[in-house]
């Protein structure tokens, strides 16, 4: 569906938003605004990556934003976010989207001839950082989760809950990762020979920052599973401790009772009245010499 948001009369370009783009409005587009049929078709893949490129009368841009219906067991870039695609030349921008996008809603009340949004390519600097700064405010989330997961890893044994959990919050943090890495180039379009435009600075420092928290978040992400695999680790090694130390307790007690349990019948010890009063009190004074052997070594 195409609408106009935008008119020439409002500012000095027109801005046309079209909401689950069909061929029929892709084909009215593309005769239109003399659009390329690469483009088009980049621009109807559902998981394409953000991207840049720049044509003879327009510029193309793909930005990728967190999703509408991010769940917390998302794990796959079509879940974490939606798509957004921009064409602008000099005097139209044309954004496309298949699902709806809250900032353009609001950016519908704005003033189209302040100094923020004055051309087109402010008005898709104004887009691009909208849509970045989406992944900025999930971070609290994330990282209040990450936090609530780090402590039932250190004092609860529910763990195995724990890693799902940790498993999902970290293909999240890889998906972002992997989608602000690629907004570099749209960052440095907007930015080149434009030093002193505040606009384009305010997404340059808004990639940089995002771009620092998600990598701190990756890397508390990846320690915490470090630690709940060596705290698994421990805790399998504190069994195979135990289960040693019986083992090693109950070894010479077996021999001794394996040696007087074969009954042959020649065996002087079988005769004897005190035999098994002493075979106890040496089974004991066994068990006694190896936990005293233990502690001195200080394994108990």
């Amino acid at each position: 569906m195409i609408s106009t948001i935008v008119s020439k009369e409002q500012a000095n370009y027109e801005w046309v938003d079209v909401f689950e783009p069909s061929v029929t409005d892709l084909e009215i587009l593309k005769e239109k605004y003399n659009l390329n049929q690469a483009s088009i078709k980049d621009s109807l893949e559902p998981e394409h990556l953000p991207k840049i490129e720049e044509f003879d009368n327009y510029t193309f841009i793909i930005l990728r934003m967190v999703s509408a219906t991010f769940k917390d067991n998302s794990d796959n870039i079509g879940e974490i976010t939606d798509r957004l695609t921009i064409f602008y030349g000099a005097d139209f921008v044309i954004t496309l989207h298949k699902k709806n996008v809250e900032f353009i809603h609001k950016m519908k009340l704005l003033d189209f001839r302040s100094p923020k949004l004055k051309d087109s390519k402010h008005l898709a600097n104004y887009l691009s950082t909208a849509a970045l700064a989406s992944f900025e405010k999930i971070l609290p989330k994330i990282s209040t989760k990450l936090d609530e997961y780090e402590e039932s890893v250190f004092l609860t044994r529910q763990k195995k809950l724990v890693l799902k959990h940790v498993y999902f919050i970290k293909r999240q943090i890889d998906v972002v990762r992997k989608v602000i890495i690629l907004y570099k180039e749209i960052v440095e379009h907007f930015h080149a020979n434009q030093k002193r435009n505040v606009y384009s600075r305010d997404l340059k420092d808004l990639y940089l920052r995002a771009n620092t928290l998600y990598d701190n978040l990756s890397e508390n992400t990846s320690q915490l599973l470090n630690i709940y695999f060596n705290i698994s680790s421990n805790h399998t090694n504190e069994i195979m401790r135990i289960l040693t130390i019986f083992s090693v307790f109950f070894m010479p007690i077996t021999f001794v009772a394996g040696v007087y349990g074969m009954n042959f019948k020649n065996m002087p010890e079988l005769e004897w009245y005190y035999g098994y009063p002493v075979a106890i009190i040496i089974m004991l004074g066994i068990s006694l010499a190896i936990y005293y052997w233990f502690k001195r070594k200080g394994w108990l």
